[in-house]
């Protein structure tokens, strides 16, 4: 869910520039959309990879990748630059996290998260809101490879076939990973909601 922060900037023109002045090497203008956009970068991996210290070098990383392919970035409609911007930074984050996973052959990553990296409906009831922050600590003991495949189709939007081609997976591993996370959370939902429903009683 690509959400557009462009009161960083005083209007889409300097978006468009600072681009360009990054593509042309501009320090300063690299330093801009660092800073403007790290915390978007970071909330992104930290889906992924849970220990800080960790988060902080793969969206490092991250940026290098970025700003050494910035010229590839392809300008749209003026209106809609924040939206690429923002979708080319996230699929960059995306690729170095699930490289640092590969690499480390999916070990379980330990550490805190925020509740908030994903995404929580504010309407919700008490009760709601209780069974969301819990059913958030349930992903996150997700085995890793199940909490990779769950991440990166339901919260980020990728195919099977994508996903396949991240993890050098098949498409038939990559459903059952997700079938699987999908039974762990469901199971967990079913009981929480029976916690709840005798709790009201």
């Amino acid at each position: 869910m690509v959400v557009l922060i462009t009161n960083l900037f005083s209007d889409l023109e300097d978006i468009k520039q600072i681009i360009e002045d990054s593509i042309a090497n501009n320090q300063k203008a690299q330093k801009l959309l660092y800073e403007n956009y790290y915390g978007y970068a970071l909330k992104i991996v930290f889906r992924y990879v849970y220990r800080y210290e960790k988060a902080v070098d793969i969206v490092n990383d991250g940026y290098v990748k970025l700003f050494r392919n910035i010229s590839k970035f392809q300008f749209g409609q003026p209106e809609h630059t924040e939206m690429m911007l923002m979708g080319w930074i996230r699929k960059i984050m995306i690729n170095t996290a699930i490289d640092h996973l590969r690499k480390n052959n999916f070990l379980p990553e330990i550490g805190a998260i925020e509740e908030n990296i994903w995404i929580e409906d504010r309407s919700q009831s008490a009760d709601q809101n209780v069974l969301y922050k819990e059913l958030v600590s349930q992903i996150k003991r997700l085995p890793p490879s199940y909490r990779a495949v769950f991440n990166m189709y339901i919260i980020d939007g990728l195919t099977h076939q994508e996903i396949a081609n991240h993890l050098g997976i098949s498409v038939g591993t990559s459903k059952s990973n997700l079938s699987k996370a999908r039974d762990i959370l469901q199971r967990y939902v079913l009981k929480s909601n029976e916690k709840i429903a005798v709790c009201r009683v």
